[in-house]
């Protein structure tokens, strides 16, 4: 679904008891943020097992943050393909929630990003 909205281009999905909202300027490719959408609710969707509603959702917290981290960063789209979003992540379907070291790996590469642009 497309919306416009303010001078905003809206895209959004739902499923079961949660709403998947892209947001972007009214210039913006619709058919690029439906490709961001895409690939955020196909991310989720395995990351949660196919069980993408809000109970699971909210258990798997940090999952999501660090698949929307890889879809997007500052408003720029930097990954539009799931299975790259999910590698870079390092999240497999038979894997429990993520793992310490995944998260510390991710952190790690956030703070040495914030530092080179810092020093730009």
């Amino acid at each position: 679904e497309i919306a416009f909205l303010e001078g905003m281009t809206v895209v959004y999905k739902s499923s079961i008891d949660l709403f998947f909202y892209v947001v972007g300027s009214a210039q913006e490719n619709e058919l690029m943020l439906m490709s961001v959408l895409n690939c955020l609710f196909d991310s989720l969707s395995h990351i949660l097992r196919k069980n993408v509603e809000r109970r699971s959702l909210l258990e798997n917290m940090e999952g999501v943050f660090l698949v929307v981290d890889e879809i997007i960063d500052g408003g720029v789209i930097l990954e539009s393909d799931p299975q790259q979003v999910l590698q870079k992540v390092n999240y497999r379907a038979d894997e429990n929630p993520l793992t310490e070291q995944s998260v510390a790996q991710v952190l790690q590469s956030a703070k040495e990003q914030i530092k080179w642009s810092i020093l730009k």
